[in-house]
């Protein structure tokens, strides 16, 4: 008898190991799934707080270019020593100056998200039937022609044109432009 509760304690004690044994297979592919899992997650937060820092650091940028263009906005000298415009008297300059720098915090707000593509085209629409805007559009068209064309800038340059063709051909209807594609979304920076 005792015999047989040996053999039946083993085939119990067999069971149960097999039985744990098995839990721990399970328990260690529920663990794996979960690390896979969190470093998914993990990736993805990076790649979001990699475009934050890329959105800091555009919004950065732009203000200094602020903080330079209301320098010369103040000083004719150094919005001569810094223009490419000729022939400008110091007003007009300044008036130039203006309008590139309404022009450039609405490409601002578009590549951080700010404005969407066709709320950016109804601010340009109307920027677009400014006198000086469309000077200052006109005077710089070689400055646009350095950009390269897959750029965000290019596109939303390319978008300005055809505003300021229709415009040109039907000035009463300033507000129906046609379609103009909303460009891919930008490439994230590198370095």
């Amino acid at each position: 008898m005792a015999s047989r509760r040996n053999a039946a304690a083993r085939s119990i004690g067999s069971a149960v190991a097999a039985g744990l044994g098995l839990r721990g297979v399970s328990f260690a592919r529920g663990r794996r799934r979960r690390l896979e899992q969190l470093r998914t997650e993990l990736v993805q937060q990076l790649g979001l707080m990699t475009e934050e820092i890329r959105r800091a650091n555009l919004i950065q940028h732009y203000r200094l270019i602020v903080d330079q263009n209301d320098r010369k906005l103040d000083d004719p000298l150094l919005a001569e020593a810094s223009s490419t415009l000729g022939g400008l008297s110091d007003d007009r300059r300044r008036q130039m100056i203006f309008a590139n720098q309404q022009y450039g915090s609405l490409v601002l707000a578009h590549r951080v998200g700010a404005l969407g593509w066709d709320e950016l085209l109804g601010h340009l629409r109307v920027l677009c039937i400014n006198s000086v805007f469309a000077e200052y559009w006109d005077r710089t068209v070689e400055h646009r022609r350095s950009l390269p064309q897959d750029s965000v800038e290019a596109r939303i340059g390319a978008a300005v044109d055809v505003m300021m063709e229709e415009l040109a051909e039907e000035p009463d209807e300033w507000w129906v432009v046609g379609a103009v594609p909303e460009p891919e979304p930008e490439p994230p920076a590198h370095g």
